[in-house]
């Protein structure tokens, strides 16, 4: 069974809408695009490079793949992540595209939940889901998603489309592996590890 991993830039408040420039994503009149930029710095750059090495394989949604396709690409031959995106499987779920152009692109066939399940029994490795906030809700509501890779910038944003909505479903992680930056960002990396556990603390049950 391949591991599928969602990764996103996610701010304190749990904001994942356009980490990366003001046109990213307006959705909603979103008016605070480009929130993370000001921390990318080299550290994180490196960071990303060596995750981006892990991937087998790309699943995207729309509006992310669009991105991609339209950005990438036109990034020097000897980029680390651009010729690592050009060259993996890139899967999209869209139910308005009927073509996709960029190289090794596919687009998923029916619904979205059952295509990433057969995805998931195939034969390869990580399947990585960056971006692609409505896509991230359909696959966690599913119980689809095997880890998740948070970059957590430290700002609040107070509006914008949220990592975690309310069709997730109760569960724990466990932390894998975790690391700080030195523009403040926080990097943790998180494995399914069961369903919700509940227990309860204070003086009056001597766990305290």
């Amino acid at each position: 069974m391949r591991t599928l991993m969602v990764t996103a830039f996610v701010s304190l408040d749990g904001v994942v809408q356009a980490p990366g420039g003001p046109d990213e994503d307006r959705d909603g009149g979103f008016t605070h695009g480009g929130w993370a930029a000001p921390y990318i710095d080299d550290e994180v750059i490196a960071r990303a490079t060596g995750f981006a090495a892990r991937a087998d394989a790309l699943l995207l949604g729309r509006r992310t793949y669009e991105e991609f396709a339209a950005t990438w690409p036109l990034a020097p031959a000897d980029d680390p992540i651009g010729s690592r995106w050009a060259a993996v499987r890139k899967y999209v779920a869209s139910r308005t595209l009927t073509s996709v152009s960029w190289q090794n692109s596919t687009l998923l066939d029916g619904e979205v939940p059952n295509a990433v399940a057969e995805l998931k029994k195939s034969e390869g490795g990580e399947i990585q889901v960056h971006g692609s906030g409505q896509l991230v809700q359909t696959l966690l509501a599913h119980d689809l998603v095997d880890e998740l890779h948070l970059v957590v910038i430290p700002v609040l944003v107070g509006s914008g489309k949220r990592l975690f909505g309310s069709g997730t479903l109760p569960g724990r992680f466990d932390l894998v592996a975790a690391a700080t930056t030195r523009s403040g960002i926080v990097v943790g990396r998180y494995a399914r590890a069961g369903g919700l556990t509940y227990g309860a603390v204070g003086p009056e049950t001597g766990n305290w």
